[in-house]
């Protein structure tokens, strides 16, 4: 005999079949029945954040360090547009989410009901997919197509909007053990004749290059691009998403690219002869101006999930479309079974030069200064750490600085908003990714600007004993908008100065944390050790840094790659 079951606990049953551990979220009238589903149970554990841009933010920062499906739940109105920001940012950056938002009664949709808006037509531009579920007998269905959609290709956020009356009636409750959908069958397996052409390719270059970008961390693909790299010697950058794909402490590791990149990976990039991108997409970012990067003749090779990335920007040579895993699998397998070896001699002159532009110390700074500087704070956090902490970050000067100081050797392990450049995802994102790793240190790399946009959660950290250390930036200012309105705005620095800031060691105590003042170089050290010797509290770390420092290498907005600033 069949159950009959109401819409909030055919929800919740359905995240319990998906495995899912923990939701993110905060209640409000359309949501009521699916929240008193929740409190029924044990197996889904909810998270009450303070903001809804938080819950994704979390959501999301669970994602990225944990290869599972971050789920948050919304309420109707202000509460789903509160968490459009955190949608796009997952959005942007390729981040697999399910994002449960409650919507007025069916009966009441286009009538300009309390606490309504369109929500599918809001979050169009800014979701995988999404649906509205008006058919209490769709709801199990599609949030199983939800889940499955989140997860495959190229990953990112699906919304599933459930009027208040659906989660109230009836049905039956059926999952569907597997998903089947005409309209959308992602490729995982590259095509065989272009893998070849691309071996080929590979084995003729004598200035290869290997460039990398976030794809290798979705798909879980570090330990083969290490493989492939290390096999055939050639010089390998990540992209800021990209990270922790290959050793940043290995010596055929050139440093990031792109706007912030070093010297020696943006100079590589442009003089290469055979360029093998691996998922990535070749964004304003990281090539500069189109037009300048195709100076250079060059052939390109590029590997992704997601066809329509390829060639949208840079034409390339060698499109390959799957799943970076497995293409690299079979890459690997060809060049292995191939008697022919990549051109030694070729191979050692283009690392000569490389050296050679590596010796340029494109990353130096002032280190005898009587000033903080934010670079020798995150040396010093990647040395009190071993490099093994798990990394967050805000959005601004110290997220580059943090990409370029701190080496990341493993994937998944640097976690920050890249495409959307969200500023208020660093403590909220951190959140999520405890929860991921519970006995696994997390630290969250801020400024004093963008850590005022969420710092409400310090309020969630300690209802969940969070022990999060904060690295708080502080120069005052709003640090990249200053740099940049020092180097194209002629030094007018409009609203980027922090007039009024607060006390923060006395706000975390607000908070029930500890709190720290940081404000020589000699006493950064000491400041962090002690902060992670204290393992079970939340410890908020104010570090008062230069107020003029920036952020070198750069590529100003509309050059090219070999058109950088130094110093």
């Amino acid at each position: 005999m069949s159950t009959e079951l109401t819409g909030a606990e055919i929800t919740v049953r359905c995240l319990q079949k998906e495995g899912v551990d923990y939701i993110f979220g905060y209640p409000g009238g359309a949501v009521l029945f699916i929240y008193d589903e929740l409190f029924k149970q044990d197996k889904v554990k909810h998270v009450l954040v303070r903001h809804e841009q938080a819950a994704v933010h979390a959501a999301d920062g669970y994602a990225r360090s944990s290869n599972k499906i971050g789920v948050a739940l919304v309420t109707s109105g202000p509460g789903v547009t509160n968490a459009v920001t955190g949608i796009a940012t997952a959005y942007m950056d390729s981040i697999p989410l399910v994002i449960i938002s409650g919507q007025v009664p069916t009966h009441a949709i286009g009538l300009d009901a309390f606490q309504e808006v369109d929500t599918v037509g809001i979050t169009r531009p800014c979701v995988k997919h999404n649906f509205l579920v008006k058919n209490i007998d769709e709801l199990a269905a599609t949030i199983k197509k939800a889940f499955y959609i989140a997860s495959t290709g190229r990953p990112g956020p699906v919304l599933v909007d459930i009027p208040k009356d659906v989660s109230q009636q009836k049905a039956e409750f059926i999952y569907p053990n597997s998903v089947t959908m005409r309209s959308y069958n992602p490729v995982t397996r590259g095509h065989a004749g272009q893998i070849r052409k691309a071996v080929q390719l590979i084995l003729e270059a004598k200035r290869p290059m290997i460039y990398t970008g976030g794809g290798v961390i979705l798909s879980d693909a570090a330990e083969r691009l290490t493989e492939l790299v290390q096999m055939l010697g050639f010089p390998c950058t990540n992209t800021l998403m990209g990270l922790g794909g290959y050793p940043a402490t290995d010596k055929q590791f050139v440093g990031m690219l792109g706007m912030h990149g070093t010297y020696e990976a943006n100079m590589a990039m442009q003089h290469c002869d055979v360029l093998i991108a691996v998922g990535a997409r070749f964004d304003d970012r990281v090539i500069g101006n189109p037009k300048h990067f195709f100076n250079e003749d060059r052939k390109i090779i590029h590997i992704d999930i997601d066809p329509s990335s390829i060639s949208k920007r840079v034409k390339v040579d060698v499109p390959i479309v799957g799943n970076v895993t497995d293409v690299l699998d079979e890459l690997i397998k060809q060049l292995k079974a191939r008697k022919e070896k990549p051109e030694q001699t070729a191979l050692d002159a283009w690392w000569t030069q490389i050296d050679a532009w590596r010796a340029r110390n494109c990353l130096k700074y002032d280190r005898s200064s009587t000033v903080t500087k934010p670079q020798w704070v995150i040396e010093k956090l990647y040395e009190v750490t071993e490099g093994n902490a798990f990394i967050t970050s805000d959005v601004g000067q110290h997220q580059m600085w943090a990409a370029q100081f701190y080496k990341f050797d493993l994937p998944r392990r640097w976690i920050n908003s890249g495409g959307l450049g969200t500023m208020g995802f660093g403590l909220p994102a951190a959140m999520g990714v405890q929860f991921a790793n519970r006995e696994n240190v997390v630290a969250c790399i801020t400024g004093e600007a963008s850590i005022q946009m969420c710092i409400q959660e310090l309020s969630t950290c300690k209802q969940y004993n969070l022990p999060l250390k904060i690295i708080n930036l502080n120069n005052r200012y709003m640090g990249m908008v200053r740099q940049w309105q020092e180097f194209f705005h002629g030094n007018r620095y409009a609203e980027s100065y922090m007039d009024a800031l607060p006390n923060f060691v006395k706000l975390a105590e607000s908070y029930g944390h500890v709190g720290m003042k940081i404000e020589r170089p000699e006493d950064v050290e000491g400041a962090l050790k002690e902060a992670f010797q204290l393992k079970e509290r939340l410890v908020f770390m104010d570090f008062i840094t230069d107020q003029t420092e920036n952020v070198f290498p750069m590529v100003p907005g509309g050059k090219g790659l070999s058109e950088m600033i130094l110093v």
